[in-house]
């Protein structure tokens, strides 16, 4: 099978029949370090290796589980991935998407995307949560290019006006009202950027960076779910303070908020509803 969109929907399926729930509303992708917060959002009912639906490749990097969770969040049935895969890892696109195309097929109309990023923009700190208003996509890729999508699917020219929901950042912020927003760049990765490269983001209007969620996001606004964003600022980034970038202290830093963005999400996730 070589139809991506066959492929997230057969991984589908096996997920129904291993967690014992037939469709689940909303999907959290943890970035990295993140994973502890899965424990905050609630206790699961089921926890599924990724090796075992198909489609998926395990992750690679330090911080990212290859396991997703069910677990009830209010009235909702929520599925969280305990960490995802990346370009630089030498995957495929497809395969980079291919967690929240599932989602979507297992019934999610929500995704919420979380990530550990670099801060940009002047007064971002480490530790503090953004929520992802709009994203700048550098990786060169996209998980609509190649064959068009099989009938039945959205016309893979969509629209990103409205890339990140206006109505879920709405709710974020409800839930905590000192959640600033800003502008995430996606590179391909994995080395961090230079110091010429964060001068010429941030005169493009982005105040985050990272390697991930961009890509994730075409994914489920092309198949009509909306997408909640929110950043993990780890570090400032390059040329921006006097200390070295090291993936060991993002990881660390993920980890140290990992309550604080668990108990976030906690408190998001219901309200979706």
């Amino acid at each position: 099978m070589t139809d991506p969109y066959a492929i997230a929907a057969a991984s589908a399926e096996q997920l129904a029949r291993l967690t014992g729930v037939d469709s689940h509303d909303v999907a959290v992708v943890l970035g990295s370090g993140w994973a502890p917060a899965a424990d905050a959002i609630g206790a699961p009912d089921a926890v599924v290796p990724v090796a075992e639906l198909g489609g998926f490749a395990e992750p690679t990097v330090p911080g990212h589980v290859p396991a997703v969770r069910s677990v009830r969040a209010g009235r909702l049935r929520a599925l969280v991935f305990l960490g995802r895969t990346h370009l630089y890892e030498g995957h495929e696109v497809a395969t980079v998407v291919h967690g929240v195309r599932t989602a979507i097929a297992a019934g999610c109309r929500v995704i919420v995307l979380t990530n550990a990023a670099g801060g940009i923009r002047s007064g971002l700190r480490p530790g503090q949560p953004v929520l992802i208003s709009d994203h700048i996509n550098l990786t060169g890729r996209s998980p609509l290019a190649g064959p068009p999508p099989p009938d039945g699917y959205p016309s893979r020219f969509t629209d990103l006006s409205e890339a990140y929901s206006a109505k879920l950042r709405a709710i974020a912020r409800a839930a905590d009202p000192t959640l600033e927003e800003g502008v995430y760049a996606a590179l391909a990765g994995p080395q961090y950027e230079t110091p010429a490269e964060i001068r010429m983001l941030l005169a493009a209007g982005a105040d985050l960076v990272g390697m991930s969620t961009a890509l994730e996001t075409i994914a489920a606004r092309h198949l009509g779910a909306q997408v909640l964003g929110l950043s993990l600022v780890t570090n400032l980034a390059a040329g921006l303070s006097d200390q070295p970038l090291d993936h060991s202290e993002v990881v660390a830093a993920g980890q140290q908020a990992a309550l604080r963005m668990g108990t976030l999400l906690a408190e998001i996730l219901p309200r979706i509803a």
